[in-house]
């Protein structure tokens, strides 16, 4: 990756503590989980098959969202 998405990514991180160890990251963001962008500013639509299991999902009418600010970044920024 480049110096300014890893100093973006390590910028976004130091603001918050992930439950997943930031897996992510460690897996040089192969190991992402399921999401979509459907234009809301602070959320992804989750993709998971149990989204109840990531602290960072929330629930909405019949779907979830995620509020991961990496993953937001990751999916709109990077296109992951």
């Amino acid at each position: 990756m480049g110096h300014k998405i890893d100093e973006t990514i390590e910028e976004i991180t130091k603001h918050f503590s992930c439950p997943k160890d930031f897996k992510c990251c460690k897996s040089g963001f192969e190991n992402l989980c399921k999401a979509t962008d459907i234009g809301l500013r602070s959320f992804l639509e989750c993709l998971e098959e149990n989204p109840l299991d990531c602290p960072f999902a929330v629930s909405f009418g019949f779907s979830y969202f995620c509020q991961c600010p990496l993953r937001i970044y990751l999916k709109r920024e990077l296109g992951k």
